[in-house]
């Protein structure tokens, strides 16, 4: 009797499995809707140059999406922009004209590397970027960026 009832209930459980692949579905579309944004900064910084994108400790979904829309690079040395989601600390010494994003707000304060950041807050997209970072690596931005720049130090 008992094995009736476990098997009816694990029959009736992947029945409504099919109910929650949607959880999947909004990660990927969190990170696809990412990766434009994180693209179109790096295109609108490095202008006619082909973007060699290097995310330190990259997820499998990230590589399949960004990979899908931009050249992954496997080291920071051969990339020209950076995208650092999962490391608590980067370092990259050996290329000084890397333009780096960090997707922690925290550490884009502690940190002078990063020229900005690109974060979830609240279900919501946010962009900073810092004015004195953007001036010392020789970065001029379109106008529809004057809202994201802010006057860190």
């Amino acid at each position: 009797m008992i094995k009736k009832i476990f098997t009816a209930i694990l029959f009736v459980s992947f029945l409504n499995a099919n109910n929650y692949t949607y959880l999947l579905d909004e990660y990927q579309k969190e990170t696809e809707l990412e990766a434009k944004i994180v693209l179109k900064i790096a295109r609108d910084i490095l202008g006619s140059a082909s973007i060699n994108l290097y995310i330190p400790n990259m997820k499998e979904l990230d590589n399949k999406v960004y990979s899908s829309k931009v050249k992954i690079v496997r080291t920071c040395e051969k990339a020209n922009f950076v995208f650092v989601k999962y490391s608590k600390s980067f370092q990259c010494q050996k290329n000084k004209k890397l333009f780096v994003l960090t997707n922690n707000y925290k550490q884009l304060l502690s940190n002078n590397s990063f020229i900005g950041a690109f974060f979830w807050s609240k279900s919501r997209p946010n962009i900073v970027l810092v004015k004195n970072r953007l001036t010392k690596k020789s970065i001029a931005l379109p106008k529809e960026y004057d809202r994201y720049i802010e006057d860190l130090q």
